[in-house]
């Protein structure tokens, strides 16, 4: 009997990354679920492996392919980015995210797609198995822990799949989403296959998760031992992001609020900010981020990992042409005074950011106008190819941003310019001003300031389409940067009216209709799970795509 595509590979993963001796009796037979549980109750350490195991999958090296952009979440940080309007890499062949790029990687038969589906639900079944064994009325304190990670990592899997394979959730509650499994239905899938739930379903769920860790993380005692777990204040910063999207706006802005009472993390300052950094979890803004060790694999590997694909001042594939820059005209929106100006090298390819011998590093090496620096090499060792970084996941700064708009789009715009005006002023241009006064104008600038203070670090393209921006690279300076560029100065509207011309484009086989098919903007269920799910068919699928045109450049 074949196995459903996503079931057969999470076991695969699950069987590397779990903890064995949850899964062998010392006799070597195999445990059941209620013997693991019974297990885990007498001894919660027994579970430890487990839960840092599922940590470990957010950067592993080539689970799924063997492919020198197959390396976990951070690899899908890269992917997101890519697609988006802000974060600009060359088409070239050193480039392993041209398919983001060009809006190819969306399709039922595409790598970013198959990879973004494989990737996540990989994590979700490790998650599951740790769920399973921890009862949730448990008054261990340690098992309350360790089943608040894997109920935050699930929902964190679950809210980038269905914000990946779906639009937005407002609006689209009872739209087709992505399959639900959880330890309770697992076997069944893998056997059976299981449908796609609705938008709203997987909310649900998501929520439910987040509910659930927030209780549990609150009675529990455990300290986390480094970032890579997820304490009270990530779990609130977690629902605060998905309230944001839900426009939950007084929800939001009190989970917000409440990871920063929570957390122990504090803005990064004015000076810190001008200076590379945002390398190691320790770093006193980061509340949660990816550990790296320099024996990973990523790292002995030398080029298949975040830092290669993203660094300017390190060794890797950017450094050898695959450049990661801004959007000249989001780097025109940047002030003078802001300390994030000098995040991106200007049009002379110099920032004030930079050392004496870190500007010598960049003219020696040609690094280009708009090239990011905002990313120091591991030890601050220029040109070092032991990238060892670690990865932000959440950093406080977030949170200030999701107040300020959620204050102001829930009824309070006055107090959500000042929530962002007192943030940015403090910590990043003393001369700034918001100069927006309604609402959606609060928000406008809240997304601004969201696009400067957290570029390259996944987010971006998430915003595109909470925000219903679509993609727009035509009105904009993208295509400046390179000649190869202009082939993909796209405009995709997210709009009505660009729903039903990509409708009705795709059912009339049209190609020539540009500009409007917002259909681009999500990824199909990859093939492999067509052909394995029998509960999921290609006309269960997201719609199919005309031929994407470049808008002239004039």
């Amino acid at each position: 009997m074949k196995m459903n595509k996503i079931f057969y590979l999470a076991v695969a993963s699950m069987l590397t990354v779990s903890c064995a001796d949850l899964d062998t009796a010392p006799q070597g037979s195999t445990v059941t679920a209620d013997q693991k549980a019974e297990v885990a109750a007498n001894d919660p350490s027994k579970v430890s492996a487990s839960v840092t195991g599922i940590t470990t999958m957010f950067s592993v090296y080539q689970k799924s392919f063997s492919a020198h952009h197959d390396f976990g979440h951070a690899s899908m940080m890269l992917f997101l980015d890519s697609r988006g309007i802000d974060f600009v890499g060359l088409d070239i062949g050193y480039n392993w995210y041209n398919s983001g790029l060009s809006l190819t990687d969306r399709s039922l038969n595409a790598y970013g797609s198959y990879y973004a589906w494989v990737n996540y639900y990989n994590q979700i079944y490790a998650a599951n198995a740790v769920v399973g064994q921890i009862s949730a009325e448990t008054d261990n304190s340690t098992l309350q822990f360790y089943l608040a990670q894997a109920l935050c990592i699930r929902a964190f899997d679950y809210f980038n799949l269905i914000q990946q394979f779906q639009f937005t959730y407002k609006g689209n509650e009872d739209a087709p989403g992505v399959p639900i499994i959880l330890e309770t239905n697992a076997t069944e899938a893998g056997v059976n296959g299981i449908a796609r739930n609705t938008v709203g379903e997987v909310y649900t769920q998501i929520m439910s998760d987040l509910d659930l860790a927030i209780k549990l993380l609150t009675a529990s005692k455990d300290a986390r031992s480094d970032k890579r777990y997820v304490d009270l204040a990530v779990a609130y910063g977690l629902r605060a992001r998905v309230n944001l999207v839900m426009q939950n706006w007084s929800a939001a802005a009190a989970d917000a609020q409440a990871a920063i009472d929570k957390s122990d993390a504090t803005p990064l300052s004015f000076e810190g900010a001008k200076k590379p950094g945002f390398i190691k979890m320790t770093e006193n803004n980061w509340m949660w981020g990816i550990f790296i060790s320099e024996t990973d694999r990523v790292v002995t590997s030398a080029i298949v990992n975040w830092p290669s694909h993203m660094g300017s001042l390190n060794y890797g594939y950017a450094s050898v042409g695959a450049w990661r820059m801004i959007n000249p005209s989001l780097y025109d929106e940047i002030s003078p005074s802001d300390a994030r100006k000098g995040w991106f090298l200007d049009a002379s390819a110099k920032s004030n950011n930079l050392s004496t011998q870190q500007q010598a590093y960049v003219t020696s090496n040609k690094i280009p106008a708009y090239a990011q620096v905002k990313f120091a090499p591991y030890k601050e060792e220029l040109g070092t190819s032991t990238n060892a970084n670690d990865i932000p996941l959440m950093r406080i700064e977030e949170m200030y941003l999701i107040l300020a708009e959620a204050q102001a789009m829930g009824g309070n715009p006055s107090q959500g310019k000042a929530t962002l005006e007192a943030f940015v002023k403090t910590y990043r241009d003393p001369n700034y001003t918001c100069d927006g006064s309604s609402d959606t104008e609060v928000q406008d600038a809240v997304w601004i300031q969201r696009r400067i203070e957290l570029w390259g670090e996944g987010l971006s393209y998430f915003d595109l389409l909470r925000l219903r921006k679509g993609i727009d690279r035509a009105s904009t300076k993208f295509a400046s940067i390179d000649e190869t560029l202009k082939n993909h100065n796209y405009r995709i509207l997210d709009t009505v009216e660009g729903e039903r011309a990509a409708i009705e484009a795709v059912k009339s086989g049209n190609g020539s209709v540009t500009g409007t098919d917002i259909n681009y903007l999500i990824y199909q269920i990859p093939n492999e799970e067509i052909q394995a799910n029998k509960l999921i068919n290609e006309g269960d699928n997201n719609l199919g795509t005309p031929t994407l045109v470049p808008v002239p450049v004039n």
